[in-house]
């Protein structure tokens, strides 16, 4: 299946011109530093839905930062989107990884905050960007993340956990976040954590996916296999699927962790580059956020139908309703 033939708005003629500014710096008391975002969007067109995109971790410099990603923000706003990325504190960019701060490396708390402070600026952030202000739809927000972004993307769409730090339960859902994507997240804790992770990470311990109630795609490489954090394999990146009420799951087949190269154009880190892989990534996460809200429909259709067709299907589409109370 070449993923061409899935459907995308503009496809017929030339795609849409996008401008991106970089970087809007958002005042951020009790941040270690002050918020700095990228945003992209369409040079034309108004009530424009807006994605909040979240990086990863990874070892890479800039690539967890507003510079990585560009394979989707480019994509997600020449398709109608404005895209927010920020750089989260756990970024190799600013050098805070080994800082004196409990909620060092991965800054899992602040990531999600971080997010809704965006939501929370959107004022400052329209009046800074030319050419976008009053063209932003408040109304339509959602949240997309890879990696420990899509961990991120679970606690703003309603999945908690346990405070490792003093055994609260942790509840970041921000309900103007109407749909989400969650790509290669981690899953289940307990016994499928690796002891590495259960001992450097412990708010992966006991995560709580049955609270994540906001329509979501999760998204999981068939082969994404990450030992370092868990003895599941490939599944765990599932679980948030599996383990939720309700959803969607695009299985990436053949994809590892990368889904194919999302993170960025020719990345030496990414061990599954395929363009045709990451190309039916974005276009299936963007039929499905135009459908939650934009309500195209017959965009995700024609995805659906398309995505698993013809002798080398590149993915797998499956969808479960609510569970009863």
């Amino acid at each position: 299946m070449s993923a061409a033939t899935i459907p995308a708005p503009h496809e017929a003629g030339v795609t849409p011109p996008t401008l991106s500014f970089v970087p809007v710096v958002l005042p951020s008391p009790g941040r270690a530093v002050d918020l700095a975002v990228r945003v992209t969007a369409p040079a034309t067109g108004d009530r424009l839905p807006i994605i909040l995109l979240a990086h990863g971790h990874g070892p890479s410099n800039y690539v967890s930062s507003y510079y990585g990603y560009a394979p989707l923000a480019d994509h997600y706003a020449a398709h109608g989107f404005v895209v927010v990325q920020p750089t989260f504190l756990d970024s190799a960019m600013l050098g805070l990884r080994d800082a004196d701060d409990p909620d060092a490396p991965l800054y899992w708390r602040r990531r999600a905050l971080d997010m809704r402070q965006i939501i929370d600026d959107l004022d400052a952030i329209e009046a800074a960007v030319p050419l976008l202000a009053g063209r932003a739809d408040r109304d339509r927000i959602a949240v997309v993340g890879h990696s420990m972004g899509g961990h991120t993307a679970c606690l703003l769409l309603g999945a908690r956990l346990t405070d490792p730090a003093d055994g609260s339960v942790v509840d970041l859902r921000d309900p103007r976040i109407t749909a989400g994507v969650v790509m290669a997240a981690p899953g289940r804790g307990g016994d499928a954590l690796s002891a590495y992770a259960a001992e450097h990470h412990p708010f992966l311990g006991e995560p709580d996916f049955s609270t994540m109630t906001t329509p979501a795609l999760v998204v999981a490489g068939e082969n994404d296999d990450v030992p370092y954090l868990t003895t599941a394999g490939p599944g765990w990146s599932v679980d948030p699927y599996t383990l939720s009420p309700a959803g969607t799951l695009l299985t990436v087949l053949g994809a590892e962790h990368g889904l194919g190269g999302i993170a960025g154009y020719d990345l030496r880190e990414t061990t599954d580059e395929h363009p045709r892989r990451a190309d039916m990534v974005r276009r299936v996460t963007a039929a499905f956020l135009r459908a939650r809200l934009l309500g195209d429909d017959a965009s995700w259709r024609a995805a659906v139908a398309t995505v698993g067709a013809g002798p080398e299907p590149l993915g797998r589409i499956e969808s479960k309703e609510p569970r009863p109370a």
